[in-house]
């Protein structure tokens, strides 16, 4: 059986399990772009019902930003690295309707907004790889480990993530939150991986860079569960990892 070596330890494993946004890929280079662009979006709706009620809006979905309001970084405990699609809707359209725009109303100007951000990501067809991902990728293929994808992103933009970085041949599961009843941080996500993959929970591994990636794969019964701190606000939110890494560097597969 394969193993995988980090941080001094050594734990044999048949496959690994990879949350997405963070993880796989640069959040901020994807859906920082996509936040800027919502966040602008609001202002603007925001602007018809009053000048000020737009100086609340910075940090809503969890976002840091520079003196001059450019988004610098994000809370990795925070919506935008955590949220589905339906909670944003909701922590967005409750602004509007603190404006007075009715719910029904707030709702759907959110999820034309919301629309519109991504035509534009798909335009630019933006995403970066995290650094050391793609030859941890390649060791992983030479070793005949079984990859799958979990996360709580959609089914159609997590192929589209996957396409733009040119790595969706490597995983052979790609389970997204439409895909169950219960998604992070219940274990059902990594329960359904591991049967696709034919894959005992105790030789699979779990990396991600949520405390809610962790407590799945604690629920799930996983053999290791490997948090991902590429952020430089620290690894406090890791509290249910097994080991903590600043980047796929850190990792190497020996057969």
């Amino acid at each position: 059986m394969p193993i995988l070596h980090v941080n001094n330890r050594a734990v044999a494993c048949r496959g690994i399990l990879f949350d997405k946004d963070g993880t796989l890929l640069n959040l901020m280079a994807t859906w920082g772009s996509w936040a800027e662009l919502v966040l602008r979006a609001m202002e603007d709706q925001l602007a018809l019902s009053g000048p000020r009620l737009a100086e609340r809006l910075p940090g809503i979905l969890g976002t840091r930003h520079s003196a001059g309001g450019k988004l610098s970084g994000y809370d990795p405990a925070g919506p935008l690295a955590m949220a589905t699609a339906e909670e944003t809707y909701g922590i967005l359209a409750w602004q509007l309707y603190a404006a007075g725009v009715p719910w029904n109303e707030a709702i759907a100007r959110v999820k034309s907004i919301d629309k519109e951000a991504n035509q534009e990501l798909r335009r630019r067809r933006t995403a970066e790889p995290l650094p050391g991902l793609l030859p941890f990728l390649e060791q992983c293929e030479g070793a005949a480990l079984k990859l799958g994808v979990v996360t709580s992103d959609g089914g159609r933009t997590t192929g589209e993530h996957l396409e733009w970085l040119g790595i969706s041949g490597y995983f052979r599961s790609v389970v997204t939150r439409e895909r169950v009843r219960t998604g992070k941080p219940a274990p059902e996500m990594a329960e359904l991986a591991c049967r696709e993959l034919d894959l005992l929970p105790a030789e699979t591994v779990i990396i991600g860079d949520s405390n809610a990636d962790m407590q799945l794969g604690k629920g799930a019964g996983l053999g290791l569960c490997v948090g991902l701190c590429a952020e430089d606000g620290g690894s406090a939110h890791l509290l249910d990892a097994d080991v903590i890494i600043r980047d796929f560097s850190e990792l190497r597969i020996s057969v």
